[in-house]
């Protein structure tokens, strides 16, 4: 069966409660719970994890790596501006690399406009709020799958 891993960044175990101008109200869980609907509607299996320490999401993309898992969403948050150890610990990764943001991060600060994993992810989605998860994990599956 299709593997993928879907990260979620720093902060963002405070859906719901944090900046719903950007964001909305929906929680993580409702996040992950409508990722899960999909993933067993396009029959793969989706992994779902949130940290806020970088440490630990690169060594959740290793083991991605070393498990062989076929494709991978992030939605870095703010690491996605200036993570090179992040960045490096995707160039590792073999697979389709989606990354995803609720909001269009091009419409926002200036700071945010730019992406350290630009250069290497298969593509990148932002803007259309909680469905740009499963616009992400669409992406993943037709990347996956061709």
């Amino acid at each position: 069966m299709t593997k993928i891993l879907m990260l979620h960044g720093v902060n963002h175990n405070m859906f719901g409660k944090r900046d719903p101008e950007h964001y909305g109200t929906i929680t993580l869980d409702q996040i992950n719970n409508n990722i899960q609907e999909l993933a067993k509607e396009l029959n793969v299996e989706v992994e779902t994890f949130q940290t806020n320490h970088e440490g630990e999401f690169v060594e959740k993309i290793h083991e991605a790596f070393l498990a062989g898992v076929d494709g991978i969403v992030l939605n870095a948050g703010a690491w996605t501006h200036y993570s090179y150890a992040i960045r490096d610990a995707l160039a590792i990764f073999t697979g389709p690399i989606v990354e995803m943001h609720m909001s269009n991060i091009h419409a926002r600060e200036s700071f945010r406009e730019k992406s350290v994993f630009a250069d290497i992810v298969t593509g990148q989605i932002s803007g259309f709020g909680e469905e740009s998860y499963l616009l992400g994990i669409r992406a993943a599956v037709q990347a996956i799958r061709k």
